[in-house]
């Protein structure tokens, strides 16, 4: 009689890509796995409280997350928060100003990496709360929110 190796299967309920959304890291010390459990190798590990990244996925009290980079892997979902960040992209500064608008003034500078507190979103700016400053950005230039995306 032979014998047959039981088989470890997860069904992991994807999130339509409408309903994909965006959490931020708990702590400054988060395993990035290869799948939905401890036993599973680790990726990456991330050093970065409040970095943002997108949920693609769910099993049980695991999420498949997505990072600016496209990396893929599970995070536990008590290490993430719902707190909203973004990530500042690009090669250069990006100017934060004090309206939603190209033409308002300049608040401030900020460099490509950092990364800020999401507060509202209108159709081309979102306002950003980093190193106690408050500001508009322009949407193309953070990673964390969708193009289409608006918060009031």
């Amino acid at each position: 009689m032979r014998r047959i190796a039981p088989v470890l299967v997860f069904v992991v309920l994807a999130v339509p890509a409408s309903a994909a959304h965006y959490a931020s890291l708990r702590a400054d010390k988060v395993y990035l796995r290869e799948g939905p459990t401890y036993r599973h190798r680790v990726l990456f590990i991330y050093k970065r409280k409040d970095y943002p990244v997108q949920i693609v996925a769910s099993y049980e009290s695991w999420r498949r997350v997505r990072d600016v980079d496209g990396t893929v892997g599970w995070i536990s979902q008590m290490m993430l928060s719902g707190a909203r960040t973004v990530l500042v992209t690009g090669k250069d500064r990006a100017a934060i100003r004090s309206q939603p608008y190209a033409a308002a003034s300049l608040r401030a500078w900020a460099e490509p990496g950092v990364v800020a507190k999401l507060r509202a979103c209108k159709p081309q700016f979102c306002e950003i709360a980093a190193d106690g400053i408050r500001g508009w950005i322009d949407k193309n230039r953070i990673w964390g929110v969708d193009a289409g995306e608006i918060i009031d």
